[in-house]
């Protein structure tokens, strides 16, 4: 048999276990895929999920309507609850078991059957940002081609265990896949029983520290680090500790704020029912704001890094 052969009979046989627990969710330009992952319920991209209810098309034809059982938006995951009937859930991968170089295949749900790509990981520990601007880290980049409704589609190794949950789209011909390791498994674990998955949330839109900078040049002020607030949520924890948009957020549990991941950072490790205490330029005046977390009003517009919130993370674009 030729090498040839033998790869057709490897990803043959990869495509006819896996597929059966790959679906495809919703329809239409914003439809995605999910994956078997227990009996009753699938694990998709919480970008895929727009209703409470979604419909889910298995790979033998069959179709059923799902209901939402909970939604991460910030780390763009989702479990929805459906009759699975016979479908055996994928084998999730050791932790840690992909490498730069390592065989992976990409198995999507369509409407039309299952489709196959094969790709070699490209890179580790990548980061983009999710749907509400937070970063997403540690994701596998990845080789195998993705189509439109890809999103939320299986990656897996060359014994068909599950490696990543495929979401973004970088650059031509690479493509991002969150980890399945235990983090992950402890939060979908946590969603498919219906619980919360919301982070602290701030309150505003900011501004990365080149635009801060120029902006005080150009006014004047003395240069300073920081993350300029271009606007603040009505009814949001900033809004209530009388945060301003000018304001320079320079300080967060006092670390320096250089990017919006740092602030992310502050946000993520802030404690349940602790306040976050920021250092705030306004002005030439310095001044020290507590934030209640837990205060909350009207609507929460969260925290984003606009067009240029830049630095850390690769944005991609999510492979609907």
């Amino acid at each position: 048999m030729s090498a040839l052969d033998e790869l057709a009979t490897a990803v043959g046989g990869v495509a006819e276990r896996v597929a059966p627990a790959v679906v495809s969710i919703g329809g239409g330009w914003r439809g995605g895929s999910g994956i078997v992952i227990a009996p009753g319920l699938v694990l998709t991209n919480a970008h895929n999920v727009h209703h409470d209810e979604v419909p889910v098309a298995f790979a033998d034809g069959r179709t059923a309507s799902a209901r939402v059982a909970g939604v991460d938006a910030d780390g763009d995951l989702a479990v929805v609850q459906v009759d699975t009937g016979e479908v055996s859930p994928l084998e999730w991968a050791a932790e840690g078991s992909v490498a730069i170089g390592t065989p992976v295949l990409a198995v999507t749900g369509t409407p039309n059957g299952p489709r196959v790509t094969l790709g070699i990981v490209s890179s580790a520990a990548r980061a983009f940002r999710g749907p509400r601007g937070r970063r997403i880290s540690g994701s596998i980049e990845h080789t195998a081609p993705m189509a439109r409704g890809s999103s939320g589609s299986a990656l897996v190794d060359a014994t068909g265990r599950l490696v990543g949950i495929n979401t973004n789209r970088v650059g031509d011909g690479f493509y991002l896949a969150i980890p399945t390791d235990g983090a992950l498994r402890t939060r979908v674990d946590s969603l498919g029983r219906g619980e919360a998955q919301e982070r602290p949330q701030l309150g505003v839109a900011v501004a990365p520290a080149h635009v801060a900078r120029r902006l005080r040049r150009s006014v004047g002020l003395a240069d300073r680090d920081g993350l300029l607030v271009r606007d603040v949520g009505d009814g949001t924890p900033a809004a209530a500790a009388g945060i301003r948009p000018g304001d320079l957020l320079v300080e967060a549990a006092g670390r320096p704020l250089a990017s919006v991941d740092d602030l992310f950072d502050a946000l993520g490790t802030a404690g349940a029912g602790d306040p976050l205490e920021l250092r705030v330029v306004r002005g030439a005046e310095e001044l020290s704001v507590s934030v209640d977390l837990a205060a909350r009003g009207g609507s929460d517009e969260g925290l984003h890094g606009g067009e240029d919130a830049g630095g850390q993370a690769d944005p991609g674009t999510p492979v609907h």
